[in-house]
């Protein structure tokens, strides 16, 4: 049995069955990957695959129970590689760290900046992606770090670590009838909102989960016109006078959005949380636990560890901070960690 075999029966399953796409994958031939298959089963002594002629169609019984031990095995040979490499070349490497484009581009800029001032020879890959992309990419190894609000503490593959909290804005333009209600001291209600097109975040994006429940618990109808992964889409057509806009409130910076007036909803939508997350049972290099905490100063090394080694099913409490972002945002969040 060897790591080749292990990674043509996992790639099989991870390609669907088909076996010129595992091919691709492993920078090898078709027929090499049958070849790496069908030693693994002869060795075995079992079936891990159903078979029409000569293609993959399934997983066997056996190979349902063997696919979590394969993985298992190939996750502890990358963690040994990256123990071996921390020993090897001490605070050289690679990290990959995998965000929403909220996070990417309103949370993060600070972290990397002081990250890679403290870590000048590692190289960081930032890549972007929905919160069930980012996930995974961290079980299947192809990521290091996820940051995210959405559906990362749904993977039992995952831990997940709460790291600040954070509410949503109306954002309106200036001359908006709803920012000169706000100037007046008038509380905006969920039925005043709903008078209005929404133009918002794509379902699974940055808290839209919230914002749907908030208008179903009050049986109220809203019309969004435009949903967008990008906060800065929203706010180009809110702009432009498509509709109001619904955003997570550190997407607004009062210097930078001088076109748009930001509301205070607090009251109307339930407070989110954004998670760091890294896959259950990785290794993670010195430097990844620099990133983690300079993201999120409570989640020190110590931490993490408690975190890795508590079982799937037992919760680790942890209280999440106040955003890594300006004074109205840190205000605004400070705010709904009181209450």
């Amino acid at each position: 049995m060897n790591f080749q075999q292990l990674r043509a029966a996992r790639e099989a399953v991870r390609q669907r069955f088909n076996l010129t796409s595992v091919a691709e994958v492993l920078h090898t031939s078709q027929p090499g990957v049958s070849r790496q298959v069908r030693e693994l089963e002869d060795e075995l002594g079992v079936d891990l695959f159903v078979r029409v002629g000569k293609r993959l169609t399934g997983l066997t019984e056996p190979g349902k129970t063997a696919l979590p031990i394969i993985e298992r095995l190939l996750a502890e040979a990358d963690n040994l590689r990256r123990a071996g490499a921390d020993f090897a070349r001490a605070g050289v490497g690679t990290l990959t760290v995998a965000a929403t484009h909220s996070q990417a581009r309103y949370a993060l800029p600070p972290v990397v900046r002081d990250f890679l001032a403290a870590n000048p020879q590692v190289t960081l890959h930032l890549n972007q992606g929905s919160p069930r992309q980012i996930a995974r990419w961290l079980i299947d190894g192809e990521a290091d770090i996820g940051v995210a609000t959405e559906a990362l503490a749904d993977f039992d593959e995952l831990v997940a670590l709460p790291c600040y909290r954070w509410s949503h804005v109306v954002v309106v333009p200036v001359g908006h009838a709803l920012a000169d209600e706000d100037r007046r001291g008038q509380r905006l209600t969920l039925e005043r909102l709903s008078q209005f097109p929404i133009v918002t975040y794509e379902p699974g994006y940055t808290g839209r989960r919230h914002i749907d429940e908030a208008f179903e618990r009050e049986q109220l109808q809203r019309e969004i016109v435009l949903a967008a992964m990008d906060a800065d889409v929203v706010k180009t057509y809110v702009e432009l006078g498509l509709g109001v806009g619904i955003i997570a409130s550190i997407a607004y910076d009062p210097a930078r959005d001088q076109a748009l007036h930001a509301i205070d909803v607090r009251h109307l939508f339930e407070v989110n949380t954004t998670r760091l997350a890294v896959r259950r049972g990785s290794y993670l290099r010195d430097y990844a636990y620099d990133f983690i905490q300079t993201f999120a100063s409570p989640l020190s090394r110590a931490l993490v560890d408690r975190a890795l080694a508590t079982p799937h099913g037992q919760a680790l409490e942890l209280s999440p901070e106040p955003p890594p972002s300006s004074s109205w945002r840190a205000a605004a969040a400070d705010a709904v960690a009181g209450g």
